[in-house]
């Protein structure tokens, strides 16, 4: 067999054309990750060759991406934040448009002794991020998937997070008190959506990602049911799809939220919508 260099591996990206909306980079990272090296490497050792083995793996790696196997699933691990993340087929992938969840969250409340919730945790992204900015916050971290959240607790203990609590249950069942935070990225597919059967969205958990036939069934339900765990002047803030924005805004409204609010990510697509549960005051004002 020819031995391959670097440079010649990396024109395999042509494969990917048509079948990845990143090629280039997915085979960048599936090499590094062959050759036990940063991508940087690549770059300054383009004419070094593959040995027969590393050929043969990233061969392997290459074929299961041609196939849509997700690149997180293919190296195991995927970047959110500031944290390298544990990932398995039992979550969702954390994404880019998921960190403006966690960005909004912290322009809310400073470093504090809160006790902040995310709800639906998975790899535990949003609850990790959270606590390693605000070590003084008391993060629960909750998936009804057993194997979800042995995956955060994971992640959890990697990263040496100790204010966060990884617990076991469909949305509010495992918490108690009440909660100066509750986030959450829920499922907000509907159950028809053609991009289910395309993409990496092919490879990932259903149940993490369809969410009734409008998409808005476990919405509903956190809205609804949040201000039971929420103190008052708590905020609850909520990712959903760019179509989705107007829709969450009135079950916000409608179950009495203040405070409103769509904020749109990068692609100026709506991505979050919180509210703010009355205060005391408020509660006083409607009384009257």
């Amino acid at each position: 067999m020819t031995k391959l260099s670097i440079s010649q591996a990396l024109q395999k990206s042509q494969l990917l054309i048509g079948k990845s909306a990143s090629p280039e980079l997915d085979v960048k990272l599936l090499l590094a990750e062959v050759l036990s090296q940063s991508i940087s490497y690549l770059y300054t050792w383009p004419e070094r060759h593959l040995s027969a083995e590393q050929y043969e793996d990233f061969s392997a790696l290459l074929q299961r991406r041609i196939q849509g196997e997700p690149v997180a699933y293919l190296l195991g691990y995927q970047d959110f934040w500031t944290l390298r993340l544990c990932v398995s087929e039992d979550t969702l992938i954390p994404r880019p448009d998921t960190e403006l969840l966690v960005e909004q969250a912290l322009l809310l409340l400073a470093d504090g002794d809160f006790k902040v919730a995310d709800l639906g945790t998975g790899t535990g992204a949003v609850a990790l991020s959270l606590a390693s900015e605000r070590p003084s916050w008391k993060v629960w971290a909750c998936d009804y998937i057993a194997a979800a959240a042995q995956l955060a607790e994971l992640n959890r203990e990697q990263h040496r997070l100790d204010n966060v609590q990884v617990v076991t249950g469909s949305w509010f069942e495992p918490l108690t008190g009440k909660f100066a935070l509750i986030v959450s990225n829920p499922p907000y597919i509907e159950a028809e959506d053609d991009h289910l059967s395309s993409g990496d969205l092919r490879f990932e958990p259903r149940s993490a990602l369809v969410s009734g036939s409008d998409g808005l069934s476990d919405i509903a339900h956190i809205v609804n049911n949040s201000p039971e765990y929420l103190q008052l002047d708590g905020w609850l803030l909520l990712e959903h799809g760019y179509n989705q924005g107007a829709a969450v805004r009135q079950l916000f409204q409608q179950r009495g939220f203040n405070k409103v609010q769509t904020v749109q990510d990068l692609a100026a697509n709506d991505r979050v919508t919180l509210g703010q549960w009355p205060a005391v005051s408020d509660l006083g004002e409607r009384a009257c």
